[in-house]
């Protein structure tokens, strides 16, 4: 395919990988530049919603996906000192006839490891590892990224760069964006068990959430059910950059006493020997995203706190979006990108501000924790999920 009619994403993560798909499909040449020396299955457990689920359907991944996807049957929200249940969001046949989706809950690196290689067999996808993107400079003709590629420097060529490039992206910095991460004042551990190291109550195909004091605790089961993927989140003042620093059995076991926390919560806690952990960042919603023939994508753009479990479905959202306008505009690049940009804006800045508003919920103190369990109980889980329609309804542009 001819030169100017690449696009050029840098990372090779879920979005960039979902973009170059997406995009390829399109009509365009998709070059992915990933810094990685190797696209290890990395990663721990993440769930997709219904506005995510039916977008990797249609780009015909579903039946490699279904085999190491579980569907979840419900949301069960439990008070974390009695297990009491506060609230259950039905979501399995339920959500699925609703809104024309599953509800799944999958390990990161099984779903990176099913695009990777959709992308790898596509002709016109060709990714480049170990190639970290330096600089660019944008031309009358598109755009050349400078990138290093083991000790050499390499120049790619295209009509447009896709910054995919996570959290610390460096394309957004490179945009002059004035805003860097801001600390979130909580810290994620995570861990992933085998499944029969908890009871079966506890390895059932649901999120159970668990609700505490400055705490609280997620675990639904992934890899078709093998194995349990549990998120422990605490306010912290711990904030050293990164995804995986080590953490340690006692250290959680601190955090969630048993004092405010009952024996079914820290039996899930328990079962875990080895723990790592990350703290939490967040960015306020850009004004604008990119410029001429950049743009942002996924986390590069909007970094989502975990409290909506909406980070990677943000991101395909974004890339089936970002094909779309360069569909309508294939010879006005930069028209189709301020499309795109504007299409996306809205949305991804609310989806912030929920998981910015259910962080605080989540971790509630005295008073304030009784009338937030009392007034779910009090509209059920119907009413509760209902109000995520804007989120889970999404269908390419409307909700």
């Amino acid at each position: 395919m001819a030169p100017s009619r690449t696009i050029l994403i840098a990372g090779a993560g879920i979005g960039g990988l979902t973009a170059a798909l997406t995009i390829a499909s399109a009509g365009f040449r998709v070059v992915v530049l990933e810094q990685a020396a190797r696209l290890e299955e990395t990663g721990a457990g993440l769930q997709l919603g219904p506005n995510a689920t039916r977008l990797l359907i249609g780009l015909g991944l579903r039946e490699r996906l279904e085999p190491v996807a579980v569907a979840l049957s419900c949301i069960r929200v439990r008070h974390a000192r009695t297990g009491a249940d506060i609230a259950t969001l039905s979501l399995g046949d339920t959500i699925a006839a609703r809104l024309g989706a599953p509800y799944w809950a999958l390990h990161r690196g099984d779903l990176q490891a099913v695009l990777v290689e959709a992308a790898t067999k596509h002709p016109d996808i060709e990714i480049k590892l170990n190639c970290r993107v330096e600089d660019f400079a944008t031309h009358a003709n598109g755009i050349t990224v400078e990138a290093r590629q083991s000790h050499e420097t390499v120049d790619e060529r295209g009509v447009a760069l896709i910054g995919a490039d996570g959290l610390w992206s460096a394309i957004r910095g490179r945009l002059g964006h004035p805003f860097t991460p801001q600390f979130a004042q909580h810290t994620a551990y995570r861990a992933l068990v085998p499944a029969d190291a908890v009871a079966d109550e506890l390895r059932s195909p649901q999120v159970q959430l668990w609700l505490g004091q400055d705490a609280h605790l997620v675990h639904y089961p992934v890899r078709g059910g093998t194995l349990i993927n549990i998120v422990a989140i605490v306010h912290d003042d711990w904030q050293e950059p990164g995804w995986n620093a080590p953490g340690t059995a006692d250290d959680v076991l601190a955090r969630f006493s048993t004092r405010a926390w009952g024996r079914d919560a820290r039996a899930v806690l328990n079962a875990a020997p080895h723990w790592q952990k990350w703290a939490l960042y967040g960015l306020p919603a850009l004004r604008r995203w990119g410029q001429g023939p950049v743009t942002l994508l996924g986390d590069a753009a909007h970094p989502m706190l975990p409290f909506l479990a909406q980070g990677a479905a943000m991101a395909i959202e974004d890339a089936v979006v970002l094909a779309e306008r360069l569909v309508r505009s294939p010879n006005d690049i930069e028209a189709a990108l301020r499309a795109y940009e504007k299409t996306r804006a809205a949305r991804t800045a609310r989806a912030q501000h929920a998981a910015r508003r259910n962080g605080g919920i989540y971790q509630m103190t005295g008073l304030s924790a009784l009338a937030r369990n009392s007034a779910m109980r009090v509209m059920g889980g119907p009413r509760l999920l209902a109000g995520y329609d804007w989120l889970y309804g999404w269908r390419n542009g409307t909700s």
